[in-house]
């Protein structure tokens, strides 16, 4: 594929903008869209693992959604094949490749999508997988890999450090629920802090409740849960 490569100060920039996105949506929605010129594909996407399942983050067009759905409601596929794997697959041609299923292939065809390229994320665990998509047989060359590789390796450490922010951000905000509740307890039965959480675990164990919808429901509505 002839494309005019992304330079170092390029790669910099997208650093800058990817510790600057707001969540894992505009992570990987920056992503995409400097994929589309990296490697000048007409196509890009991002697939993430969520609580062990495939789950389309990103696509640059919603035409690719229906080819990653296919795949993960067969279990078969290019996409499936870099998860399972956790290695770079190469579709040359989609119309020639018989690696899998021939729904997918015709799918891929038919959508106009000829070569494909996915990159595992994998900052130490696989995350998802970073995808190019190509018009022309044969459009992905080493060249492209390489530059592929690179924004994988930034795509990958983005997507980590913006789950890891969001699993902080609610550590945080469930402390804050249970304060608050605890607050409550404390005030209405004249409990020291010690005695109210207690309260809040054992209702929360009593039904079988998170500690945190536990103390929402009680400063949503002023009453602990049934059990």
């Amino acid at each position: 594929m002839s494309a005019q490569r992304p330079t170092a100060d390029a790669f910099a920039q997208l650093a800058v903008e990817l510790h600057e996105s707001g969540g894992i949506g505009e992570t990987v929605d920056t992503v995409v869209q400097f994929a589309l010129h990296a490697l000048s594909c007409k196509y890009a996407g991002v697939v993430l693992i969520e609580h062990g399942q495939p789950v389309i983050a990103a696509a640059t067009d919603p035409v690719l959604a229906a080819l990653y759905q296919l795949q993960i409601d067969t279990c078969e596929g290019p996409l499936l094949a870099t998860l399972h794997d956790r290695l770079p697959v190469i579709v040359a041609d989609a119309a020639t490749d018989d690696r899998w299923s021939p729904q997918w292939a015709a799918m891929a065809c038919a959508i106009g999508i000829r070569s494909v390229l996915h990159l595992p994320l994998m900052p130490a665990q696989p995350v998802g997988v970073l995808s190019f998509f190509s018009e022309q047989p044969d459009g992905f060359d080493s060249d492209d890999l390489a530059v592929g590789h690179i924004l994988a390796r930034h795509a990958s450490i983005a997507v980590a450090n913006a789950r890891s922010e969001a699993t902080m951000a609610q550590a945080v905000d469930a402390r804050k629920l249970v304060g608050q509740a605890m607050g409550i307890l404390m005030e209405r039965f004249d409990l020291d802090g010690d005695h109210a959480f207690g309260v809040l675990r054992r209702y929360s164990q009593d039904t079988n409740t998170k500690l945190r919808d536990v103390a929402q429901r009680l400063i949503d509505t002023r009453q602990l849960p049934t059990g």
